[in-house]
């Protein structure tokens, strides 16, 4: 039997919903039916719109996905500003305030507080600069990632910025692609760093290239069936298909439309593609794919030109993740700024686009490390934009613990998290460039903390991983993480070996201290963290993790989850102000 959402999808789904949401911003949050409230909210992903979590009721998550993450000069200062105006809530954050936007690991944007009431004006502000949320959640093509310096990149073998943008304005608002079994990722590589993140996507077109008679044709390998979510991580498989710039698009669609006919739509579990590669083998998704959806003879794959994947690879030395002053191909600068988890303040971002425009192109670039990029500097202009002050906390040359912080939503919004992240990694991290030294040749630290095994902010490919659970400390309910070690990209992709459970969250920092000095008094000489960590099986990693008090001090010990705001009790407002109206005033339940 179809699952329920499948059979909300069926009553109606796609460009329809546009009308429905005009509709109830029109009549008010109140108007949407009790009973029906799980299927438009479920609709209303389509168009990028997630409600929030229980306590926070009318109040939306909306996200706005570019392709590749490339914002247009002028579109990064639109976002702030509807931050600014829009993304405003009941309380501040301790950390961030009011008014932020949040840097996604799919290079997209996310602004929470939202109330459905203002979503026609935000949609409206969107289209006049060429932005758009559609399809940025819900069961069809997410927004498509990739090199975020594509087209200006020194390295690359083949312009993945356009066939990014030719996969965008070819399936967004597709019919015959808009209604799939569940969400449909997609990556584009064009360079020798792999930072599309191909492994980790339903589909991944990265750069090879082929003799086609008589000539060298450089194109992308396709590969199929990569993710993370839950606990069944998967890596892309190769289906031994090759594709020119040209062809990349139909096979993108034989592909997509092969997981809408075939995908399993009565298990959302099971309703990624990954499983049905599972089941089937990727010899029969070729197969299926060549006699049932392209109607002209694929070519085989092609040689693979990943040689010098790097991207998230978990080395001791490189930092291919944008971060820094690097040289583009036209002999201008691109700058990369470290967004610590990923989170800026409006006034902030209105700030950076201000140093874009003065000292670039204007064009801000997002990356999937949470991070942004100002492109097209003029050497003449790097030192004036490097003396910019918002660059002393929006560093292009970070410590490498604030380098690699990853963090979700967490439970500040996320109904499925399970522990607070956000406010959690950002002290994490300044209490370990406070206490702690790496060892001698290590400068690239991943610590991706993610609220629970949805995998939003990928653990699973990081140095250390940490997941949200919960335990007991002092005979009280505490907030814990499980620890993984050993993840990472690159030539050969690893996933995290989850080695200690149920961590209370105090005692993280002083584990990851005491992991790192077990690591340099156990190290062989110039051995990365990676190969320490491969050569050791789970006990043994294990005994390397010692938990322990220490200064660090973590103010959300207590079961974050159980209150309407992670924070509600540091601003004195214990009890939920939701439902309420754009104004502020609450919808009692016989409004």
């Amino acid at each position: 039997m179809p699952s329920d959402v499948e059979n909300w999808k069926d009553e109606l789904y796609g460009t329809d919903i546009r009308a429905e949401i005009d509709r109830f911003a029109e009549s008010g949050w109140e108007t949407i039916p009790e009973d029906e409230k799980d299927a438009w909210f479920e609709r209303f992903k389509w168009y990028g719109l997630y409600h929030q979590r229980a306590g926070q009721e009318s109040y939306f998550m909306l996200r706005i996905g570019p392709p590749a993450g490339v914002l247009e000069p002028g579109q990064f200062r639109v976002l702030a500003e509807l931050a600014k105006e829009y993304s405003t809530g009941p309380i501040e954050n301790p950390e961030f305030g009011n008014g932020w936007l949040d840097v996604t690991t799919r290079q997209a944007i996310q602004l929470h507080w939202i109330n459905l009431e203002d979503v026609p004006e935000i949609f409206d502000r969107l289209d006049e600069v060429g932005l758009s949320a559609v399809q940025a959640c819900g069961d069809s093509w997410r927004n498509i990632v990739g090199c975020p310096v594509a087209g200006k990149d020194k390295h690359e073998h083949v312009d993945a910025h356009q066939l990014a943008h030719d996969l965008h304005d070819t399936f967004k608002e597709n019919e015959a692609h808009s209604n799939l079994p569940r969400k449909w990722k997609v990556s584009v590589t064009g360079c020798d760093e792999g930072c599309g993140q191909g492994d980790i996507n339903d589909l991944a077109f990265e750069p090879a290239r082929k003799e086609i008679g008589g000539e060298t044709v450089t194109g992308y390998n396709v590969r199929v069936g990569g993710g993370l979510a839950r606990n069944e991580p998967r890596f892309a498989r190769n289906i031994d298909v090759f594709a020119t710039p040209e062809q990349a698009v139909e096979v993108a669609g034989g592909i997509s439309a092969l997981f809408r006919d075939h995908g399993n739509r009565e298990n959302r579990y099971a309703a990624r593609i990954k499983f049905l590669v599972d089941e089937w083998g990727p010899e029969k998704v070729r197969t299926v794919l060549q006699e049932e959806y392209i109607d002209w003879e694929l070519e085989t794959a092609g040689e693979d030109l990943r040689s010098e994947y790097s991207y998230n690879a978990g080395e001791a030395d490189g930092k291919h993740d944008h971060v820094g002053v690097h040289e583009q191909d036209d002999g201008n600068y691109y700058v990369g700024l470290n967004v610590l988890v990923g989170r800026i303040g409006a006034d902030d971002a209105l700030e950076l686009a201000d140093i874009a425009d003065e000292h670039g192109s204007g064009e801000v670039r997002l990356t999937q490390r949470q991070n942004i990029v100002l492109t097209d500097v003029p050497a003449g202009n790097l030192e004036a934009l490097q003396s910019e002050a918002q660059l002393e906390r929006y560093s292009p040359d970070p410590h490498p613990f604030q380098r690699g912080s990853i963090a979700c939503t967490g439970t500040e919004f996320c109904s499925l998290s399970i522990v607070e992240t956000k406010n959690r990694q950002v002290r994490f991290s300044r209490w370990l460039v406070d206490n702690v030294e790496l060892p001698e040749g290590v400068e690239n630290f991943h610590i991706h903390l993610s609220g629970c095994t949805a995998s939003c902010a990928q653990p699973q490919i990081a140095d250390v991983s940490l997941r949200g659970m919960k335990t007991r400390k002092n005979g009280e309910p505490v907030e814990a993480l499980d620890i993984g070690l050993g993840g990472g990209l690159g030539g050969n992709p690893q996933f995290a070996s989850w080695v200690t459970e149920r961590v209370p969250v105090d005692e993280v920092p002083g584990a990851i201290a005491n992991l790192l000095a077990n690591f340099e008094a156990e190290r062989e000489t110039g051995q990365s963290f990676r190969e320490f960590v491969l050569e050791r099986d789970d006990e043994q990693l294990a005994e390397l993790i010692e938990p322990e008090e220490t200064s660090y001090e973590d103010p959300f010990m207590h079961n974050t989850k159980r209150t309407w705001y992670p924070y509600a009790d540091q601003d004195g407002l214990d009890e939920s102000p939701a439902p309420a109206r754009p104004d502020g005033s609450p919808i009692s339940a016989d409004d």
